[in-house]
């Protein structure tokens, strides 16, 4: 069985990355990207998945990880009677060559230590042809290679390689793996030394040095800055949601979806907090991959791509994976692809225009995708979707999806302002603006109980409407907004965090049950200090804090009665909005307001 999910911690080096857990075990790993097939999948099955790990072959007494300050290198302490060791685990900034680099550093006495390397391509379909080779191993199936290089002597058992070995006190030992097309040779390994010091930790210091943000949730911010750089595809400026797939929403359960790949739902969430933190060369590309992505016909529109904009991400299920902790099935792809989601031109709008105030260039290309998505919103937001959680149970008339179409109608009308513009068009917006605010108002609103609901029409909640506030649909002192606020606090938490909605009254197409989101929860403490509930917002948010793991990670959900993580991890959603409610309290003078004006 694969580790707890919180007992993970990332590497990666802006074009992949890898999980590591505290046992010193990598059981997850796609190379040569986010989105390629994985080589080492022990995460969504067993050992014969592949995997790799460097452990003491002595009991461990105790456990310590770290990353070095500002860095996404980890180093991972083990303690035992016999002395303690540090795996220091990196991905080097990539110039040509993946690589994946582990050093063993005896801190103390003497520890025996095992290091087992069982690849396995294909998502652990494809069991490679190993062979040893002066200065490491090669292993080869289909069109993947790796290369370990060490002067460690290895043997063979089977597809496996296996070293037992000591290091004496103070010194080292080093593991350098790399990925290379199967008919190339093995490329060049540099020092392992010379990885660490000049290709990962002065780049990553580098970049953290760039930071803005100063308060005393600084660490944690940073943290999640790191990771949501470390999950953006370099070449590109794409944000995948996270690097894993299949990692359940419920343990044992099907919801099990793959989220190596860019949403457009993320985008003026990535931009604000880019732009607050100081990351302006980020905001602009990410702006950019925005702009390349979504051109075409606006009902050619999809709600997500691929690293590169890629629009072809078909759904498959891979059975020959047990999934974790038996959670069936794990998918590759996502069907969402083919989705209604009317919000999204929402974020698209808020997104570019947030680009224009910040100073964030913005062209005449921008402009033209605008008013060419405007007119699609214009023809199609009386229809029904499937709305921001992508249910699979049939479109419905969401209220949180017509108000991100408001929220596209209301920004564009503020981009032609800032532009200068007047004039009949401009004028339509505004009152076609004014009319979608009455129907929602109308239709969306149950004054009987004093809050929006999830539908028209509909008795069920939904914590995406804790957004009404945030986005400026409407004033956080309005008496509708108070009201579904405070109905999504009193319906909806769940020990201290909140629940999307209740599985068992929606019809989302699936078998009830999942943790709670913890992007929800952010929101919350977003919108009590904008009401003015400053101290019960930092309570909130201190108390999701606490739910990081012990190097500052966060899932996409938690289980608060199992008190594990579940969903994909590490989450590009919910560090996003760790970062914004942080940034929201660390301002004093209420959140959101960069969204509603």
């Amino acid at each position: 069985m694969a580790a707890p999910i919180e007992d993970h911690a990332l590497i990666g080096d802006t074009h992949s990355a890898a999980l590591v857990a505290k046992d010193g075990t990598i059981d997850w790993l796609c190379w040569p990207r986010f989105d390629s097939d994985a080589c080492f999948s022990a995460l969504l099955g067993c050992e014969r998945h592949g995997f790799w790990r460097i452990t003491p072959d002595v009991p461990v007494r105790r456990v310590h990880r770290r990353y070095v300050r500002d860095t996404l290198v980890l180093e991972t302490e083990f303690h035992t009677d016999t002395g303690a060791v540090r795996l220091c685990d990196f991905m080097p900034l990539r110039e040509d060559t993946p690589r994946l680099v582990r050093i063993v550093e005896a801190l103390s006495g003497e520890v025996p230590l095992h290091m087992e390397f069982a690849p396995c391509f294909g998502y652990g379909d494809r069991t490679p042809w190993a062979r040893l080779i002066p200065g490491g191993v090669s292993t080869k199936a289909g069109p993947d290679a790796l290369y370990l290089a060490t002067d460690l002597p290895l043997r063979m058992e089977r597809s496996h390689v296996l070293a037992d070995f000591r290091v004496p006190e103070r010194q080292q030992q080093a593991f350098v793996l790399s990925w290379h097309p199967s008919h190339l040779l093995p490329p060049r390994q540099p020092q392992a030394a010379h990885l660490l010091r000049e290709d990962t930790l002065r780049w990553w210091r580098a970049w953290a040095h760039q930071c803005l943000h100063q308060s005393r949730w600084r660490p944690q911010v940073m943290r999640s800055l790191i990771t949501l750089k470390a999950l953006t595809y370099s070449p590109t400026g794409g944000l995948v949601a996270a690097p894993t797939t299949s990692l359940p929403e419920r343990l044992g359960g099907v919801r099990n979806w793959d989220y190596r790949f860019c949403w457009l739902r993320d985008a003026t969430l990535t931009l604000l907090t880019l732009l607050d933190a100081g990351y302006t060369q980020e905001a602009q590309s990410w702006r950019d991959w925005l702009l390349r992505a979504v051109a075409g016909e606006p009902d050619e529109l999809q709600i997500l791509y691929g690293l590169a904009g890629e629009r072809r991400v078909t759904e498959l299920e891979l059975r020959w994976l047990p999934g974790y902790e038996g959670s069936r099935p794990v998918r590759i792809g996502n069907a969402a692809v083919s989705q209604f989601q009317l919000d999204v031109f929402g974020e698209i709008a808020d997104c570019l225009y947030h680009a224009l105030r910040h100073g964030v260039c913005s062209d005449d290309e921008a402009w033209d995708v605008s008013v060419h998505l405007l007119r699609f919103v214009e023809d199609h937001w009386t229809e029904p979707d499937e709305g921001i959680w992508e249910v699979r149970g049939g479109r419905q008339q969401f209220t949180h999806s017509k108000v991100m179409a408001w929220v596209a109608m209301d920004r564009m009308v503020k981009t032609a302002q800032l532009r200068g513009m007047r004039g009949a068009q401009v004028d339509h917006w505004v009152a076609l603006r004014a009319r979608m605010h009455a129907e929602i108002c109308a239709r969306g609103y149950d004054a009987r109980r004093n809050t929006f609901t999830q539908a028209f029409g509909s008795e069920a909640l939904d914590a995406s409407l804790l957004l009404i506030p945030l986005v400026g649909f409407l004033p956080p002192e309005d008496p509708r907004a108070r009201g579904t606020v405070e109905a999504i606090e009193r319906e909806l938490s769940y020990e201290g965090l909140v629940r999307r909605y209740h599985t068992h009254k929606t019809r989302d197409g699936l078998p009830p049950g999942e943790g709670v989101f913890l992007a929800c929860s952010f929101w919350l403490a977003d919108a009590l200090a904008m009401m003015g509930r400053e101290h019960e917002a930092r309570e909130r948010f201190e108390h999701l804090l606490s739910l990081c793991n012990d190097v500052g990670l966060l899932s996409e959900e938690y289980d608060p009665t199992a008190r594990r993580m579940t969903g994909n991890f590490p989450q590009a959603f919910s560090h996003l909005a760790l970062v914004g409610t942080a940034m929201n309290l660390a301002r004093g003078d209420g959140p959101g307001q960069q969204r509603s004006q």
